[in-house]
């Protein structure tokens, strides 16, 4: 699901307006730029609404919104900036104007000057929020995935209340969180879903769902998410063929409808991808996966990572060898240059690979977004690799916070704890600082653009810091997990036959 950074991202960097914005102030980090950008993220309040300064000011700049009167006073100082920094890297102030129009995109770039404000520039770079939220609504799910990494079924007896989730909205948009995707078990299905989207709405995130599809599959569903303000729609397909899918997904007929929802969020003009776990039992149909893309008119693919945990780490032998994800991240990378579609993977070894192949032109700053631009690989190490508590986080149903919807060590509770002080824990900073990483992952060159899949190392090692064994640079970790599980594999045998169980 952090695909959902690849849209606010792609605005970023993929028209450099913006992107020469943040570039032009980590040139400039200076002690006066800092102290200014501190004085423009004092907060204000304007018709019960709190926001930074700076953030009014963008607002009142593009003009599309009431503002308070400093912000209209501080306009024109911001916009003299705007356009001494558009001539300096030839970009338009056009394209800032229209993409400062965005409520979503204005937060982000507050959140990253905020946090260089705070922290200066680091690398990677620390935030004061992440850029957006994974958050589990619900427990509740119509499906029994074989993957399911939250053991969806039944919900929660302890899930947040309508009224709580309500208040966690508001403490992610003062916080300044940009985007919220809300996943599950299934959204959807959940009654406070509508509601809860309507909110995020009217606070001006950008909201996103992962989904199995099946809701949307009835058109008058679809059309009612897209009027509560829904833009991004993403939907897990696990094969092109059918029984396949089922198969995997646990119900019957479980395709038909995930590929009718798909159709139907393409006509309605959503942002639209289709989401696909690479496993050992489908990456056969990793092709076919894209003609049926193609044939949706779906632009953009994501390809998860599989992650050893809830009902993935009782499936051990469906995970990709490393040689085996190497080979599949080089395809992927050539059939987008081949196909002319966005396909993308949440492994951020991919950083390193589009690196490698383009012969160092091309660049995955989140190991989503694929660009050339000086902008993007300026952005490369400022964000790059691994976004786990750093440029995201996760939410469960019951409001506990983790660094990944993958990871499931609990920082803190949204109920008793505010979002600062569990985003701030000290926990936190093993994701922030490359410097801590073990094996080779804290020696690799592409370190910065990458740094593993921390999901991964604490799926297999337990240890947020471990190196990730599915990386090519780490086989040797995978080969001697595999040399334990076959040894545990054979304890267990004998043991059954003396009659242990």
């Amino acid at each position: 699901m952090s695909s959902i950074m690849d849209n606010i991202t792609n605005k970023v960097s993929e028209r450099s307006g913006t992107g020469a914005l943040i570039a032009a102030i980590r040139m400039l980090n200076r002690g006066a730029v800092r102290h200014a950008l501190s004085a423009l993220m004092k907060e204000v309040e304007f018709n019960g609404e709190r926001k930074p300064l700076l953030e009014w000011v963008m607002a009142a700049y593009a003009g599309n919104e009431p503002c308070p009167t400093i912000a209209h006073l501080a306009s024109p100082f911001f916009k003299a900036m705007v356009k001494l920094t558009m001539s300096y890297f030839h970009a338009d102030e056009d394209e800032v104007k229209q993409i400062l129009s965005d409520p979503a995109i204005r937060r982000g770039i507050v959140t990253t000057l905020k946090g260089i404000a705070l922290f200066g520039v680091t690398t990677p770079q620390k935030l004061p929020a992440p850029f957006f939220i994974v958050w589990n609504f619900t427990n509740l799910c119509n499906l029994k995935c074989i993957h399911c990494y939250q053991n969806a079924g039944r919900p929660l007896p302890n899930e947040l209340t309508l009224e709580e989730k309500l208040r966690v909205v508001k403490e992610l948009d003062e916080a300044g969180v940009p985007a919220i995707a809300l996943s599950g078990g299934e959204p959807t299905i959940h009654p406070d879903f509508l509601t809860v989207l309507n909110e995020m709405n009217r606070r001006g995130f950008y909201s996103a769902v992962a989904t199995n599809g099946l809701m949307f599959a009835n058109m008058e569903f679809a059309e009612r998410v897209k009027k509560a303000g829904l833009r991004y729609v993403e939907i897990s397909i696990d094969a092109a063929d059918p029984a396949v899918h089922d198969k995997f997904r646990g119900v019957e007929g479980a395709w038909d409808k995930a590929v009718r929802g798909l159709i139907n969020a393409v006509k309605l003009g959503f942002s639209t991808a289709l989401a696909f776990t690479v496993t050992k039992t489908n990456i056969d149909q990793v092709d076919k996966i894209l003609d049926l893309a193609q044939e949706i008119g779906v632009r953009r693919v994501v390809f998860f990572n599989f992650v050893p945990v809830g009902r993935g780490r009782e499936n051990l032998d469906i995970d990709l060898s490393p040689e085996e994800r190497e080979s599949f991240m080089r395809h992927i990378y050539m059939e987008m240059k081949r196909r002319n579609m966005e396909i993308v993977t949440t492994a951020p070894y991919y950083g390193r690979v589009v690196n490698q192949l383009s012969n160092n032109k091309d660049n995955a700053p989140t190991h989503f977004v694929i660009a050339n631009d000086p902008i993007t690989r300026e952005l490369t190490e400022f964000i790059g690799g691994c976004g786990a508590g750093r440029i995201y986080a996760a939410i469960e149903p019951e409001g506990t916070l983790t660094p990944c919807v993958f990871l499931p060590y609990p920082v803190g509770n949204l109920r008793t704890k505010s979002f600062w002080d569990i985003w701030m824990d000290p926990f936190m900073e093993n994701f922030r600082d490359r410097g801590r990483l073990k094996g080779f992952c804290g020696q690799c060159p592409y370190k910065m653009i990458c740094g593993g899949c921390r999901a991964r190392a604490y799926g297999y090692f337990g240890d947020v810091l471990a190196p990730d064994p599915g990386c090519i640079y780490n086989s040797k970790e995978w080969r001697r997990l595999k040399e334990e599980a076959e040894q545990w594999a054979k304890i267990k045998v004998t043991a059954s036959k003396l009659g242990f169980k």
